[in-house]
C-alpha cells in the first residue's frame, strides 16, 4: 500500500508540475512540517518581489527525496532530515544545503487527556502512543529522545515508552491528526505542529533534541534563478520574521 501510496504522490506532483511549468511557476518540495510557514513565504515572496508564489508540495520528506531520485521536475527542496538531504546532494541531485530553521520536540495530548499525563515522566501512562516512523525526520528525532530518556528517568523508561507505541505513521500530520480526532493518547511531534486543538507539554532541554531544517537547489531545476531567489528569500529578515511567527528558530 506504500508504494501504491508513494506512486500516486509522484503522479499528481508530476502532473502540477507539467501545468505549472507552462505557466513558468516554480516547484518547492517540502516537509510536511513545513507546511504553514512555507505557505505564509509564498504569499510573502509573491507580494513584497513581484516574482510568481512556488507552487509547494508537501509530504514526508522520504517520500519528496524518492521523487527528486526518480525525475521529479522540482526547483527546490527542504527537508528537516539532513540524512536525505546529504543522499540527494552526494548524487548530485541538490546542492550543497543550508540551514534556515531549528525546531524542537513536544508531546501532545487531548483536550481531554483521557491517560492524565502531565509530564514527559507520565508518558508510560499513555495506552496508545503515536510517533513518526523510523525512516522519516520526526521519526528519527523522536528514537534519538528515546535514548536521551534514560539519563533522566534510568534505563527502563524507554522501554515502558516504546511498549505503549500502536502506531508510527509516515509524516508530522498524521501523528497529529491521531490524538486530534481521539486516536491516542499522546504523540511526539514538532513544536511547530502542535495545533489548538490539543494540549502541549514540554520536554526538558538538557533531552530534547533540536531538529535542523535544511533547503537546496535541485541541480535539474526547470526554473533555477527564481528558485535561488526564493531561498535567498526564505533566508532573509523578512522570511525569518515568518518563520519566528510560526514557532520556528532561525540561524
Amino acid at each position: 500500500m506504500r508504494t501504491i501510496s508513494m506512486a500516486l504522490v509522484l503522479l499528481l506532483a508530476l502532473g502540477c508540475e507539467a501545468r505549472d511549468s507552462e505557466r513558468g511557476r516554480f516547484t518547492v518540495f517540502a516537509a510536511s512540517s513545513l507546511t504553514e510557514a512555507f505557505q505564509d513565504l509564498a504569499d510573502a515572496f509573491a507580494e513584497n518581489t513581484g516574482n510568481p508564489a512556488p507552487t509547494l508540495v508537501f509530504a514526508g520528506s522520504q517520500v519528496l527525496r524518492l521523487q527528486i531520485e526518480q525525475g521529479a521536475r522540482a526547483d527546490v527542496f527542504a527537508s528537516a532530515n539532513l540524512k536525505h538531504m546529504r543522499a540527494l546532494a552526494a548524487s548530485g541531485h541538490v546542492a550543497t544545503p543550508e540551514v534556515f530553521a531549528y525546531n524542537e520536540l513536544v508531546v501532545i495530548v487531548p483536550r481531554d487527556n483521557p491517560a492524565s499525563i502531565r509530564e514527559l515522566s507520565d508518558l508510560p501512562r499513555a495506552h496508545r502512543l503515536v510517533i513518526g516512523a523510523p525512516e522519516v525526520p520526526i521519526g528519527i528525532y523522536t528514537r534519538e529522545l528515546l535514548e536521551r530518556m534514560e539519563a533522566l528517568f534510568g534505563p527502563d523508561f524507554a522501554p515502558a515508552v516504546q511498549s505503549r507505541v500502536v502506531s508510527e505513521e509516515s509524516n508530522v500530520r498524521l501523528v497529529r491528526a491521531k490524538v486530534e480526532l481521539g486516536e491516542a493518547d499522546a504523540a511526539i511531534v514538532y513544536r511547530t505542529d502542535a495545533s489548538d486543538a490539543v494540549e502541549t507539554i514540554e520536554i526538558p532541554r538538557e533531552i530534547s533534541p533540536q531538529a535542523s531544517y535544511h533547503i537546496g537547489l535541485v541541480r535539474a531545476a526547470p526554473h533555477p534563478e527564481i528558485a535561488e531567489r526564493w531561498i535567498a528569500f526564505v533566508e532573509s529578515e523578512t522570511g525569518r520574521a515568518i518563520l519566528q511567527r510560526r514557532g520556528f528558530v532561525t540561524p
